[in-house]
Order: structure tokens, then C-alpha cells, then sequence
């Protein structure tokens, strides 16, 4: 078995992996090669945190991986550990053999940027050139990564309640971000005038109510929402809703169960499921159109699958066992 921790997988894959590897496993899916039993949450509302349990398995390669993903959003303040932790465990699905153990903290985060780079390419104007980043935290930095790899960004807006937190995730795209230095980043304290500026939002805050006023938003506006995850949580609100040409979801089932903005929505008679676009599967194999004007705004809605995180487990499980990576370990 090859064991690698986040530091080992940070070196050898990166969004220009994962975006490809994401694209070909939502293919597969499509071709109905990819089995998706429902993932289980336990929650644990006095620390306001989550562990998930995220099964997948690719028929037509005889692999699977199981996720264990934990969501401690105060553990950075309180005791130094990241907000996000996990391991994925990928398995040889013909013989049995356990393959890897993957630190899935960074993996987690990597897919989901991915996937609004997946959905920025395809429902975003060609010329978007200023992003809003909503919320600074554990998501954010392969949010930036996932859009930068699709558009030409000349404006990066970052808007965080406390704006400490806001200045220090602006240096770390300085240092670490690879963006260049004709992209200005700029922390905007006033969440409405930011949305008005921007081509494309992404949120990644678990917020209980709306980030922004649906009403700011400018025809042509892409909006990545990757934050709240269950059906309590809300980043956008129904005028919002209502006002998008397409909305696309990362998983059917996953949106009907826990996004909070839709289900509230559908609920409430503002919007209905039945309007759904589709899904980002339908997206990338053209089964429905992306976007068609320059005045559509448009809305990716994810809550994360288990296919997800098997797309870029089997990618680094191929690239570590090609290059020698990891360390290899009998169990």
C-alpha cells in the first residue's frame, strides 16, 4: 500500500491534474461505469461540525475509494488543526487489495476547486476578468486556483467578515498563488459593491443566511456556491434564485438532500427542482448547453460526491505508483 500525507500529494498534483481527471471520470459516469451509493453524515451541532463518509467505485477500472472527511470549522482558532481533514482509502475492486491511503484534506479542496473551474469554463463569459472570492477560508485558495485556470483574471476581489483573515489569504495568492503580477488583489469590505464589480463569485463560507443581495448582481454574472452543505445552510438567496437563466448542480441527489438555498427555495414555491438545468455531468458531455447569452447569470450549486473525490484519488494513486511516490507499506 502507498501512503502519502498532504505535503507528498501538494508536490506532484496540482488543478492542471485534477481538472482533466475530473472531466474524465464525470465521462465515465456518464457512460453509467461509475457506482455512487449515498454518502452518510454524522453531525455534531455543538461544534457546528460534520464527518462524512464517501464510498465510489469506476467499473470499468476495477477501482473504489472510500472518503472519511471531517468539517471542524473552529479548530484553527482553538487547537492549530485545519478545518478540514480526511483520508481516502483507494481498492483494488477486482482482487481486494488496499492500494492507498491518500491524506484527503488538500485532495477534498482540489476537487471542489476543479469543479467551478469546470463550471466557470463552461457558463462564465469568455471575457470575465474579475473575480469575487466570498469567504477566505480552508476552500477559498483552490477556489482562485480552479477559475484562474479557465479565464484570464486581471481582478481578484476578496470579501471575508474579518478582514485579517482576508489580508492574510491576499498574501498567500501573492506568494503562493502563481497569479501574475499584472492581477491586482484588492480586499473589499462592502460585500454588494464587490458582487457589482465581478464576473464571476465564488462562495465558500457555511453560512446560515445569504452572503449577498440577489438584487446586486449584474446581468452576465457567474456564481460558484460551494460552501453550506446541508439543509440549514443558505449563500444565496431566492431573488438570486430566481433570477438565474441556468442553475447546475454537481449531483442530483446531493442538491435535493442538503443545499440549503435550493431546498429552501423549492420549498417556498420561489424556484423549483424541476427548473434545474442539470447537472455538471450533463455539462461537460454537452447533454445540456452552457451558457448561450451575455446577459444569462448562471449558478453552480455544490455539495460534493463521492465520484469527485475518486477522479482525483485514482489520478494521484496512478502518478505516485509511475513515479515512486509515497511510501509503500504492508498491511
Amino acid at each position: 500500500m502507498i501512503i502519502m500525507n498532504e505535503q507528498q500529494i501538494v508536490e506532484m498534483y496540482g488543478m492542471e491534474d485534477a481538472i482533466p481527471d475530473v472531466k474524465a471520470t464525470l465521462r465515465s459516469l456518464a457512460d453509467g461505469k461509475i457506482e455512487n451509493p449515498i454518502r452518510t453524515v454524522i453531525e455534531f451541532p455543538e461544534r457546528s461540525a460534520s464527518v462524512l463518509y464517501m464510498p465510489c467505485a469506476d467499473l470499468s477500472e476495477g477501482i473504489a475509494a472510500n472518503k472519511t472527511v471531517t468539517i471542524f470549522p473552529e479548530n484553527p482558532k482553538t487547537n492549530g488543526l485545519p478545518t478540514t481533514q480526511g483520508v481516502v482509502l483507494v481498492t483494488d475492486a477486482t482482487d481486494g487489495r488496499h492500494l492507498a491511503m491518500l491524506n484527503a484534506s488538500y485532495l477534498t479542496r482540489l476537487r471542489t476547486g476543479a469543479m467551478s473551474g469546470l463550471a466557470t469554463d463552461l457558463l462564465a463569459r469568455e471575457e470575465a476578468s474579475v473575480l469575487c472570492v466570498i469567504g477566505t477560508g480552508g476552500m477559498a485558495y483552490e477556489q482562485v486556483l480552479g477559475v484562474l485556470a479557465v479565464r484570464q483574471i486581471r481582478e481578484i476581489l476578496l470579501v471575508n467578515p474579518t478582514r485579517s483573515k482576508a489580508e492574510a489569504f491576499g498574501e498567500r495568492l501573492r506568494r503562493e498563488g502563481r497569479i501574475s503580477v499584472n492581477v491586482s488583489v484588492e480586499i473589499v469590505d462592502d460585500v454588494d459593491e464587490a458582487v457589482r464589480r465581478a464576473d464571476v463569485i465564488n462562495c465558500a463560507t457555511r453560512s446560515e443566511t445569504p452572503v449577498f443581495d440577489g438584487e446586486t448582481i449584474r446581468p452576465g454574472t457567474h456564481v460558484n456556491g460551494v460552501g453550506s452543505y446541508l439543509p440549514h445552510m443558505r449563500e444565496v438567496d431566492e431573488t438570486f434564485i430566481r433570477r438565474c437563466s441556468k442553475i447546475i448542480a454537481d449531483d442530483l441527489h446531493g442538491v435535493k438532500e442538503e443545499a440549503g438555498e435550493l431546498i429552501h427555495a423549492d420549498r417556498s414555491g420561489a424556484w423549483s427542482f424541476d427548473e434545474l438545468h442539470g447537472e455538471l455531468v450533463h455539462l461537460v458531455t454537452g447533454q445540456v448547453s452552457g451558457r448561450e447569452t451575455e446577459e444569462e447569470i448562471t449558478f453552480f450549486k455544490c455539495v460534493g460526491a463521492a465520484y469527485y473525490d475518486l477522479a482525483v484519488a485514482k489520478g494521484v494513486y496512478r502518478k505516485a505508483e509511475a513515479d515512486g511516490q509515497g511510501v509503500q507499506v504492508e498491511v
